[in-house]
């Protein structure tokens, strides 16, 4: 066979709408657990697969240039970020981690990228959906196991075993708020299916009670305030989607001026709110962190100590920090204090304006079109930017790339380099 003809039979493979959504599915739960994949297959096999699900999506794009539109779907300040996050090797404090960490990001940004370009909303949900009923079903199959069976923790996989006892449970996610984090996604991915009918009924019921007990069980002391902001603005987005245009733009203002007045009274009654919500003590810890990590900050404050994405424990200053009882913590636990840390204000500014942009253009989409569907990227990053202030998932692994698909996915919608002449 001669390489054209190889190549011919190669791209029939990769271009095949069947392999692009097997691809998409396998590359979001990788993506989305990459803790239990570390912990099965060590470090070195979690960055093969992860470069396979690179090649295997580079291959795939080559192989559909005829379906991929381009224009206007980057958004410059995702772009700015992301280039904010290269440059910052000039003058990092740990060079060589900081390349390795830049290299591990753009892995992530490039499986967004591809996501997104590859499927249009409604396949995203449903990929989405697909690969946290997977996750979450082998997650609670596992505590099952070891708290109920053999009564006995899956340490290798950070599994207590506390499902007799009511929880928390950890799953394949390792820690109890992040699979607090993975239900809340799956909750409101099943409920786009459900508003969409695009799975049968029956199947919708089971997932979102999966995504339930899975909430329930995880007692998360941080996502009773995430749901809240989540299911807020999900009734926000049901009311401006029901009034005519000219009214819409008069509640939106209204709203926004609301949200303003509300985050400010949140902030000045935090310890009342999270003292309602049960978690106190889970701020003390991380207030603690944060009291740390001010020194460090105040050490390189416009362009931080060099990019890095996730904590290396080995690296200075990271070794160092502690929380309120002597731990170690594996991230600043807010992703708004952990960019900053790494990338200065400099830095802290390119992100709330790529989440913020991304924010506005996904939400002004949900308002605008019939679909229900539209509202998935605008929730998905209420729940990111909330989750931000408790953890720093979004500028990690998973985290990360679902940050890019629905910067993407709302750039397509909106951006103004959309309605320039096409070339």
């Amino acid at each position: 066979m001669s390489p054209t003809a190889r190549w011919a039979a190669l791209r029939a493979i990769t271009a095949s709408p069947r392999f692009t959504q097997t691809l998409t599915e396998v590359t979001i739960a990788v993506a989305l657990t990459l803790h239990a994949l570390r912990a099965l297959i060590g470090w070195p096999g979690s960055l093969a697969v992860l470069a396979g699900l690179v090649a295997l999506a580079a291959l795939s794009l080559a192989s559909q240039p005829e379906r991929v539109e381009w224009q206007g779907v980057l958004p410059i300040s995702l772009l700015a970020l992301v280039g904010f996050m290269v440059v910052s090797a000039v003058w990092s404090q740990y060079a060589s981690a900081t390349v390795a960490g830049i290299a591990y990001t753009l892995a992530f940004a490039f499986l967004g990228l591809y996501v997104a370009l590859v499927r249009d909303t409604i396949q995203i949900v449903r990929a989405v959906g697909t690969a946290l009923r997977f996750v979450l079903g082998v997650s609670l199959a596992l505590e099952v196991l070891s708290g109920v069976l053999i009564d006995t923790p899956l340490t290798f996989l950070s599994i207590a075993g506390n499902l007799a006892q009511g929880g928390p449970i950890q799953g394949l996610a390792g820690t109890r708020n992040y699979l607090a984090f993975l239900a809340a996604l799956a909750a409101l991915s099943f409920w786009i299916e459900y508003r969409t009918r695009s799975v049968p009924r029956g199947l919708s019921y089971a997932s979102l009670a999966l995504a339930g007990a899975t909430i329930l069980f995880a007692r998360s002391p941080v996502s009773g305030l995430v749901l809240a902001a989540v299911i807020a603005a999900g009734l926000v987005l049901v009311l401006l989607r029901r009034l005519r245009e000219p009214a819409r733009g008069a509640v939106q203002s209204i709203l926004l001026i609301s949200a303003v007045v509300a985050a400010g009274l949140v902030w000045i009654f935090r310890q009342q709110v999270l003292a309602l919500a049960g978690a106190t003590a889970d701020a003390t810890i991380r207030t603690s962190v944060w009291a740390d990590l001010e020194k460090f900050i105040g050490q390189y404050p416009a362009q931080g100590w060099g990019w890095l994405g996730a904590w290396n424990d080995e690296r200075y200053p990271f070794i160092v920090v502690r929380d309120a009882v002597g731990r170690q913590p594996d991230s600043a636990l807010n992703a708004y204090v952990d960019v900053t840390l790494q990338l200065g204000f400099i830095g802290l500014g390119l992100l709330v304006v790529a989440v913020g942009l991304a924010f506005v253009r996904a939400w002004l989409v949900a308002t605008e079109r019939r679909s229900t569907v539209h509202v998935w990227p605008a929730l998905v990053l209420v729940l990111l930017a909330t989750t931000g202030m408790t953890e720093s998932y979004l500028l990690v692994e998973g985290g990360f790339m679902l940050f890019v698909v629905c910067a993407l996915v709302a750039a397509r919608e909106r951006s103004w380099r959309g309605r320039l002449p096409k070339r």
